[in-house]
């Protein structure tokens, strides 16, 4: 008998796995550890749910290096485990911590999606509208506090590459949501377009939206940001609904 429950878990345990995992563009390693009791489970109860990650790539391109979630007092209907899932009988509120790199950001900001709508922005340049197609953005975590973008730009107008680049502190909104720039200064080259660097300050925004984190039945609410040199770190609730399973 003593077997069972972990027999349980362990079924549990790959059933939650494959239904993240079925979300997710690309996963290097994800493991889900569940922990409970039989009595607990027979009475609809979790105890802890352990979500870690490496190498996870959502929407958009964008790559987690590190996700850690652990959620606790879990209420599930307990019918739903004999078929492998893992159903909850009311939400939950677990806590999350994702970690990101200057390589996952320039991923993100270096995809067919970013480049798509940048593309699709008309700027003045000297007083001419012209369209744009990017050539490279780096994207920059020199620490301090502060977030560092470089871009390189093609005129189609004019076939000129014109350079673009700004420094900013990025900040939490109220609700936990979103992420804004703010105090941007601008490099030597801000005359160029004012339109394309506000582009790009709404474009590095949206990139690290915490909504891209979002699984279904899971999303992510910010409460610290640190970052540090190479790193951005993010310190979340999680809102759960539901728990993925396959």
């Amino acid at each position: 008998m003593s077997e069972i429950p972990d027999i349980g878990e362990k079924a549990l345990n790959k059933a939650a796995e494959i239904g993240l995992s079925s979300q997710l563009d690309e996963v290097e390693n994800l493991e889900v550890s569940i922990k409970t009791e039989p009595l607990k489970l027979i009475q609809g109860e979790i105890e802890k749910v352990q979500i870690s990650g490496e190498g996870l790539v959502m929407q958009k391109d964008l790559r987690m290096t590190e996700l850690e979630m652990q959620i606790t007092s879990v209420a599930i209907n307990p019918l739903s485990v004999a078929f492998g899932k893992i159903e909850l009988t009311k939400p939950t509120i677990g806590k999350a911590q994702v970690i990101l790199t200057e390589a996952d950001i320039n991923r993100a900001f270096n995809s067919e999606y970013v480049r798509d709508k940048l593309q699709n922005h008309q700027i003045t340049v000297n007083g001419q509208e012209t369209a744009i197609t990017p050539q490279h953005i780096d994207f920059h975590l020199p620490g301090e506090g502060k977030v560092v973008l470089n871009a390189s730009i093609l005129l189609r107008g004019t076939g000129e590459i014109k350079q673009v680049g700004f420094s900013a502190v990025p900040c939490i909104s109220a609700n936990g949501k979103n992420i804004s720039l703010q105090n941007v200064e601008y490099g030597e080259s801000q005359e160029i377009s004012p339109e394309l660097t506000q582009a790009l300050i709404a474009e590095t925004g949206e990139i690290l939206n915490l909504s891209n984190f979002d699984l279904e039945g899971m999303s992510l609410r910010v409460y610290k940001l640190e970052l540090e040199k190479g790193k951005l770190t993010l310190q979340a609730e999680a809102d759960v609904d539901q728990i993925p399973t396959a």
